[in-house]
């Protein structure tokens, strides 16, 4: 008896041995697709300038309200929060002049890379950056490219 109870043993550590790895090379193949970037952004610092408020965005398909954090500098450092209510990140940007980084449930699980090999659906969100470093302090802007409508009330 007590060889057939270690042979059940043995064959129920190897089901728990061969389920770990099968997990453990699911998460590591899931994981495995998103973009991790590997570029140093500048960190905001107290010179930059910050603006809250709320952005409407709009296509053909989606019209979407939600609170909006965006941070600059002088320098062309861009960062932008997108969110639908307190801990709801819907798309966070960070963007230099050479290099983006978006992540949140906007972004389709995210993307990180030169701002020239952006993928299409990224672009309008990408082109935010150069409408606010040239706006100055103003109340709304708005902003319209490729059937995406962005619309920033501070």
């Amino acid at each position: 008896m007590t060889r057939t109870s270690s042979a059940a043993g043995t064959s129920g550590n190897f089901k728990n041995l061969a389920q770990s790895t099968v997990i453990a090379l699911s998460m590591v193949g899931l994981t495995g697709c998103s973009t991790i970037s590997q570029h140093q952004f500048v960190e905001p610092t107290s010179n930059w300038q910050v603006r809250n408020g709320q952005l409407l965005y709009r296509t053909a398909k989606t019209s979407l309200i939600g609170d909006l954090l965006v941070r600059f500098s002088k320098n062309g450092d861009f960062e932008l929060t997108f969110s639908k209510g307190p801990g709801v990140p819907l798309l966070i940007l960070r963007q230099d002049s050479q290099y983006a980084e978006v992540k949140g449930a906007f972004s389709r699980g995210g993307w990180a890379g030169p701002v020239t090999r952006a993928p299409q659906p990224l672009q309008g969100w990408l082109g935010l950056r150069d409408v606010f470093l040239h706006a100055k302090n103003q109340r709304s802007l708005r902003y319209a490219a490729n059937g995406e409508t962005f619309l920033f009330r501070f």
